[in-house]
């Protein structure tokens, strides 16, 4: 059975309760959503209030469980405080990723926890990379670090060909939060676990590399 700590409760309540106002108020919605030429004009708070924002209720289902399976992950790891800022800074860091592929693109906008929860689930993955993960798509389950660089892969083909109305710069760039600060926390996983660090880095130094290239435009 999965448990759920009292600091998992409270990112999910805060979820549905500033995402059931979106859902009910536009304006509200469009104030307080991404938005690239809102944050130019100096709405920095965007950058944080669009992370309890979705676009309807699967939308919010889907990263509400995903945090639901990979939070006493972290939280067993680290406790409830730090697990916070791992939310946070993963929130965040989705956000500024964005802000830098997107900075010339005045309309872009996007709502969602996807950067925060992408987060904590690299971070439980860098964590515990022997965890079996499965889809239902996928017959068997498989190794969830295997699943993790897979999934950067794909945000990284998401991001050059655009694809689906998703914020692929936001999940990597959550993930790239949760890596670090995971790192930052237990730094001791470079020595015991190095060759997992490694290769969890690996499609982080891809995106920059194909960036730095050009070609990812």
């Amino acid at each position: 059975m999965y448990s759920l700590h009292a600091a998992t409760i409270a990112i999910i309540a805060a979820n549905v309760l500033v995402s059931l106002r979106g859902f009910n108020d536009s304006i509200f919605f469009d104030r307080y959503k991404f938005s690239i030429g809102g944050i130019n004009a100096g709405q920095k708070e965007r950058a944080l209030t669009s992370g309890f924002l979705h676009v309807d209720v699967s939308h919010l289902f889907f990263n509400m469980f995903t945090l639901y399976f990979f939070a006493d992950v972290v939280i067993s790891w680290f406790g409830a405080t730090k697990f916070l800022i791992i939310y946070f800074i993963s929130l965040v860091a989705g956000n500024l990723l964005s802000i830098f592929f997107h900075k010339d693109e005045p309309y872009y906008s996007a709502v969602g926890a996807s950067g925060a929860v992408t987060g904590i689930l690299y971070a439980a993955i860098l964590l515990q990379p022997d965890m079996q993960l499965g889809f239902f798509f996928i017959p068997i389950p498989l190794p969830a670090y295997i699943l993790g660089i897979g999934y950067l892969v794909y945000s990284i083909y998401g991001m050059k060909k655009r694809l689906g109305n998703i914020g692929h710069s936001a999940h990597f760039g959550g993930a790239i939060g949760g890596y670090a600060t995971a790192l930052f926390f237990r730094p001791s996983l470079l020595q015991t676990n190095t060759l997992m660090v490694i290769l969890l880095a690996l499609p982080i130094l891809v995106l920059f590399a194909l960036e730095k290239l050009g070609k990812l435009k």
